[in-house]
């Protein structure tokens, strides 16, 4: 994810206040794809201590649109959106981009379309809106997540935790 890591470091080079929305259902196989990278960043892969933005994730099942009073109490500075999306790419490619470039990109059913959700929060906020989109390999009922997305989900939260934290001393 070389791309995605030089992408997220310029979006994120100003940043002072994160927020991390990780969208999807754990029922349909690879659609918790962005649930896993908003409970990865809650827990130990991110530490505390050497973060260098006020920072929040939040795993936001498959109805985010319930979340955006606590997103705009944070008053985040920049918002990331994360979900599995149809981007005609190999199972687990990820991809960077604004809400204004999601148009022809499927994302995951959910009560209330990304593009519609991100469009409502940037009138709501003075806050640059980055939506990553994660290629599922199946969004079946009862299925586990696919090797594939793993990797992606491990490697994005990597990404991200190198984008807001200090240099080690």
């Amino acid at each position: 994810m070389p791309c995605l890591n030089k992408t997220l470091s310029k979006k994120l080079k100003n940043a002072k206040r994160v927020f991390v929305l990780g969208i999807g259902s754990e029922l349909l196989a690879d659609d918790c794809a962005g649930l896993l990278v908003a409970q990865q960043l809650k827990g130990p892969y991110l530490p505390k201590n050497r973060l260098s933005v006020k920072f929040k994730a939040l795993p936001a099942g498959n109805a985010p649109e319930n979340f955006t009073g606590e997103i705009k109490k944070f008053k985040p500075t920049h918002l990331i959106i994360i979900d599995a999306a149809d981007l005609g790419k190999n199972p687990g490619a990820a991809a960077v981009f604004a809400p204004s470039e999601a148009t022809g990109i499927s994302f995951s059913t959910h009560r209330l379309p990304c593009k519609i959700m991100a469009d409502y929060l940037a009138q709501s906020l003075a806050c640059e809106i980055i939506m990553i989109g994660i290629q599922p390999k199946s969004l079946l009922f009862g299925k586990p997540v696919c090797k594939a997305v793993e990797k992606s989900v491990k490697s994005l939260v990597g990404v991200i935790r190198d984008c807001l934290t200090k240099p080690a001393r």
